[in-house]
């Protein structure tokens, strides 16, 4: 569900990396990329809430076979300590008190979703950390993504009213990289 620029990306941002959060795991194949990145000793939080009402019409993930593929893959590159939320995301960010080195925002596209998203997790984000947000660059020159996502980048960090402590840092394909400032 991403292009191979994308999973560069990730697999770049990830590196060296403590701790990633991925909201909205699908079927794992971001999930692999950051397994694949990260170091033993790291942990990736995966959350997803694996119900038919979050995708679109006929689409669905299969929870125990992502599992599979992604602890296979863990195992595989004697990756990072995995842990599953099996949640909503904005369930699972309530009572969360960890530093979050990168998190990767591609649950719910709506912009209320992704909005919400961000609001509910973003704070966690450490000083030099980045958030990926993907599918958010639709209607920019080499981009695409939906309104949804979109929209958020566009009202938080484009232009003169953009979120202060914030930079734009890197764009690829559907995929925005927003980075805390400080480090």
């Amino acid at each position: 569900m991403h292009t191979g620029a994308e999973a560069a990306l990730l697999g770049r941002l990830a590196a060296r990396r403590r701790v990633a959060v991925e909201i909205g795991v699908y079927e794992g194949s971001s999930a692999v990329v950051l397994v694949r990145a990260m170091d033993r000793g790291a942990t990736l939080h995966l959350v997803d809430p694996y119900v038919t009402n979050a995708l679109r019409s006929g689409w669905r993930g299969v929870e125990r076979a992502t599992r599979r593929t992604v602890m296979r893959e863990a195992r595989r590159h004697d990756g990072p300590g995995v842990r599953w939320h099996v949640a909503y995301s904005h369930d699972a960010a309530r009572g969360w008190s960890d530093p979050v080195d990168v998190l990767f925002i591609d649950g719910d596209h709506t912009e209320a979703g992704a909005r919400q998203d961000w609001d509910d997790w973003s704070s966690f984000v450490v000083a030099g950390g980045d958030v990926v947000l993907h599918d958010a660059r639709q209607g920019r020159p080499g981009g695409g993504g939906l309104p949804g996502p979109t929209a958020v980048v566009d009202r938080l960090f484009r232009g003169p009213g953009a979120l202060a402590g914030w930079e734009l840092a890197e764009e690829v394909d559907s995929a925005v990289v927003v980075r805390r400032a400080g480090a």
